[in-house]
């Protein structure tokens, strides 16, 4: 079976075990523009043509990032079913069809947020982006709320997958698969 229809899955099981408000978190580790290593959480939306998709502000910290070089990692930890998945990859802009469908799919508040928030900018004073936020909510009221056209994402084309099964005897199942001329090739890694 190939590492991306094992991922498939695994996450499928961890879904249908999890308690976890946000199932799809993972952590997403980018070379940052001072070249030490960059992480934070993010949320996967789903995978398309093999390709892990993320979302989020281009102008943010990730966006500037990724930008600078598209040579990322993601890191899935599902607790329920003691998994570990880490993903090496190439991240790609999303297209604008596809950023518009994601960003639709949105709460209104978060649409919001992503309207007058420079996620990751420092501010003097929060009050004065809660009483942007109260205002931009009253303005839109009922009506459709238009994409940034710094929101959008990343389709994230993986080079190396590392699918790991904890076991209660620490002897973890460990597998790498990697990319090479457009096959999968496993290894057996120890624990």
């Amino acid at each position: 079976m190939m590492p991306i229809q094992i991922f498939i899955d695994w996450y499928s099981q961890e879904l249908k075990q999890t308690n976890a408000r946000i199932p799809s978190a993972c952590c997403l580790s980018t070379i940052g523009v001072d070249n030490y290593p960059n992480a934070r959480f993010v949320s996967l939306k789903e995978i398309v043509d093999d390709k892990f998709i993320i979302t989020g502000p281009l102008t943010s910290r990730k966006g500037l990032e990724i930008l600078q070089s598209n040579k990322v990692a993601l890191t899935f930890w599902w607790t329920s079913t003691e998994r570990q998945v880490r993903i090496q990859g190439e991240a790609t802009q999303i297209s604008d069809q596809q950023a518009d469908k994601y960003f639709s799919e949105r709460s209104v508040d978060s649409q919001i947020v992503s309207l007058v928030s420079e996620q990751g900018k420092a501010i003097d004073n929060l009050d004065n982006l809660n009483e942007k936020y109260l205002k931009a909510e009253i303005s839109f009221g009922n009506k459709a709320i238009t994409r940034p056209d710094n929101w959008g994402g990343y389709s994230i084309k993986p080079v190396r997958i590392e699918l790991m099964e904890f076991k209660s005897n620490r002897f973890h199942d460990r597998k790498l698969y990697e990319l090479v001329d457009g096959k999968w090739i496993m290894k057996q890694l120890q624990p």
